[in-house]
């Protein structure tokens, strides 16, 4: 989000997520370039992809170690001309977009392994942004703790009973613990705590065994 912010030509045009991990290669493939009515069985109508959604603006593809060849192959082009062609469709249709991509695999292992396309990588590879795991950012965690609880008082307290603190006994654990699932296993967490216990103030009861 901040990436596209940063960017005055871009910033007042979409931002399109896909967390590419999370679907098949068929679902995959259609939900980023779309299809025509007929591609294959259930296709009633036609239908506009992620990139396309995301023209003028970015685009956001998680887990983008989960690509098939088929899709890396797709993806490479879009990246080098902005051109695709919808499932099922002669047409070529072509696009404006920013490619950011995350994941959290090492992409040059995957290289040697024959799981990754070489040139796909260094078309990607343009601007690297290493974000070190939660561990060795612990300064960070009462900041996400705040952004968290903001979010999750929103979403997961329908009776408007908010939780509006945590306390140091808690916080010291959130910092002495290693968060092997990283930022996303802090987000359950609190998640989890708000959904079981409801609490006004965070405790260090509260939270799982192990942390």
């Amino acid at each position: 989000y901040a990436i596209h912010q940063s960017d005055p030509a871009r910033r007042d045009k979409p931002l399109v997520e896909v967390s590419c991990g999370a679907l098949p290669e068929t679902l995959l493939e259609t939900e980023l370039f779309g299809h025509v009515r007929g591609a294959f069985t259930g296709a009633i109508k036609d239908r506009i992809g992620r990139f396309e959604l995301a023209d003028k603006g970015s685009i956001f593809l998680d887990e983008i170690d989960a690509f098939s060849p088929n899709l890396q192959v797709k993806l490479l082009r879009i990246l080098q001309s902005g051109e695709f062609e919808r499932v099922g469709d002669t047409k070529t249709a072509k696009v404006d977009v920013r490619v950011i991509a995350a994941t959290n695999q090492d992409l040059s292992e995957a290289i040697k392994k024959g799981n990754f396309r070489e040139d796909l990588y260094y078309r990607l590879n343009v601007i690297s942004i290493k974000i070190p795991p939660l561990r060795e950012r612990r300064n960070d965690i009462p900041l996400l703790l705040e952004y968290f609880l903001e979010k999750k008082n929103n979403e997961v307290n329908k009776n408007n009973k908010k939780v509006t603190g945590i306390s140091k006994e808690a916080m010291l654990a959130l910092s002495q613990y290693n968060w092997p699932g990283n930022v996303r296993e802090l987000e359950n967490t609190i998640e989890s705590i708000m959904v079981i216990n409801s609490p006004e103030v965070i405790e260090a009861h509260h939270f799982p065994q192990g942390i």
